[in-house]
């Protein structure tokens, strides 16, 4: 897909009944544009953020992968990797099929079927994802972020979180990595 698209990305479903009609002007792009910018748009809730990924992934936005993953693990991402993996991967549509918007003081979860085409026909990524919430130091202002469950780091339970939010890694983020 390209960018001159009109429907967004995030909204073609291939087993919802009828579609919505939101453009990609009107959904995702305003997140993807704002990212670099302290005072941009934020995903509201992790559901948001999920639908702006999988529209960045479809648009090869690998940038805007890396930036919404929790800070302490964007450096161990391979961003070659994700490009590349975004470009062949022929992509044919999202379905949230849960989303938990509280887990605790600071995370959440959404399940979603990620639809893509192959030469045996339309197949589905199935997945459980991780977000979360991460209070700015400078700013105090709150982002949602993705916990990453495929980078390795060297963190002990006993270690304050990766997220910065002061308990302990296995209280906190440790429960779902």
């Amino acid at each position: 897909m390209h960018t001159s698209i009109q429907l967004c990305p995030c909204q073609i479903s291939p087993s919802a009944a009828t579609q919505t009609s939101l453009s990609y002007s009107d959904c995702c792009q305003p997140y993807h544009n704002e990212i670099d910018k302290a005072d941009g748009i934020k995903a509201e809730n992790a559901e948001r953020l999920m639908r702006t990924r999988y529209s960045a992934f479809v648009l090869i936005k690998p940038d805007y992968i890396v930036k919404t993953t929790l800070p302490a693990q964007q450096n161990l991402l391979n961003i070659q990797a994700i490009e590349t993996w975004a470009r062949e991967t022929d992509w044919a549509g999202l379905e949230i099929v849960k989303h938990t918007p509280k887990l605790g003081k600071r995370h959440a979860q959404v399940e979603f079927k990620a639809y893509f085409k192959t030469s045996d026909g339309l197949q589905a990524h199935l997945e459980l994802s991780t977000f979360v919430k991460v209070k700015d130091k400078t700013s105090n202002d709150k982002r949602w972020y993705f916990l990453d469950p495929t980078v390795a780091m060297n963190v002990t339970q006993k270690q304050p979180c990766i997220c910065g939010s002061g308990e302990k890694f296995k209280r906190c983020c440790g429960t779902y990595l």
